[in-house]
Order: structure tokens, then sequence, then C-alpha cells
């Protein structure tokens, strides 16, 4: 179960992005802002590759108010989705890369 109370927080993910990566699964926090409004973004994707080797089709995003209510539904949803997708998230573990 991710659980980034401690690790992470509106402070921080204001300042820069937040990854991480959990057991196959990897995400990434940040702050955007649109239409003079900040929102949080979630992404997940499989291991092994960061971000930005990743290919786009492999990602999946949400948006949750930049509020403490919102980091809090940004984490209840990473967990969510590792659960919806345990398989992929194994399967991406699994896989060798030479």
């Amino acid at each position: 179960m991710i659980d980034l109370h401690g690790q992470a927080g509106l402070p921080y993910v204001n300042r820069g992005v937040y990854t991480g990566s959990f057991q196959g699964m990897r995400y990434r926090l940040r702050k955007k802002e649109e239409e003079d409004k900040k929102v949080l973004e979630a992404v997940i994707y499989p291991e092994p590759f960061c971000f930005e080797k990743t290919a786009e089709e492999e990602k999946e995003y949400q948006d949750f108010p930049f509020t403490d209510e919102g980091f809090d539904g940004a984490i209840a949803w990473l967990n969510e989705r590792y659960e919806a997708r345990k398989k992929d998230w194994e399967k991406a573990r699994k896989q060798t890369w030479t």
C-alpha cells in the first residue's frame, strides 16, 4: 500500500515533482497550473523506465484539487489503480531488460 504522508505532501509537490514506485507501478505527482488555479496531477505507468522514456499510451493520468483532500484522493487513486491492474504491475516487475 502506498502511503506518502510523512514523505511528500503539498508543500513538496508545490516546489517540485514527486516520483516513486511500488511493486512494478511507477507514479508521479506534480503541480499543474490551469487557468489561474493549481491542480495536482497524478500519473501511473509500468516499470522499468522513467516517465520521459515510457510510451504515452502506457501512462494513466488523473487530476485532483490542489488541496490536502486532493492529495489524499491522489494517494487513494494510486492504491486503487495498483489493485485494479495488479497483474500488469507484476508482469512489469518480472520483465528483464538487457
